[in-house]
């Protein structure tokens, strides 16, 4: 029996193109470095966006460190709880075995946004 290459090439593009799609882990591996900041009042943007600037993030393999102005880095374990798309709900480890739940989104322009629990959203771009 002869396979016609007509038949099997769709196959084996299909599974090419799934094959090469990035887990949401891989695609928050790297430096991530505060570019901007939004949903907060005018009043204070200015002060927060100096903050900002100076906000770090680096996922390398389940370890992630945190970098914020005026405090040392803080590194620590994170897991993804959930992903849908490009939005992920994302699990920070602790010591003391507590773990603090943050929402990321990985937008179609390859930047992070970090959405915090009163609405504020950090965006970060790859270093």
């Amino acid at each position: 029996m002869r396979v016609r290459p007509a038949v099997v090439f769709p196959f084996l593009l299909a599974a090419a193109v799934i094959g090469c799609e990035k887990s949401p882990r891989d695609r928050l591996q790297g430096k991530w470095v505060g570019e901007g900041i939004s949903e907060l009042h005018p009043s204070q943007a200015a002060r927060a966006d100096g903050w900002v600037k100076g906000t770090r993030l680096e996922f390398s393999g389940n370890t992630v460190t945190v970098a914020i102005p005026a405090e040392a880095p803080r590194s620590g374990t994170y897991k993804i709880a959930k992903a849908d798309g490009n939005d992920l709900d994302v699990l920070f480890s602790r010591a003391g075995g507590k773990a603090d739940r943050s929402r990321l989104n990985l937008t179609e322009d390859g930047k992070l946004r970090w959405i915090l629990s009163d609405g504020i959203q950090i965006m970060l771009r790859r270093e």
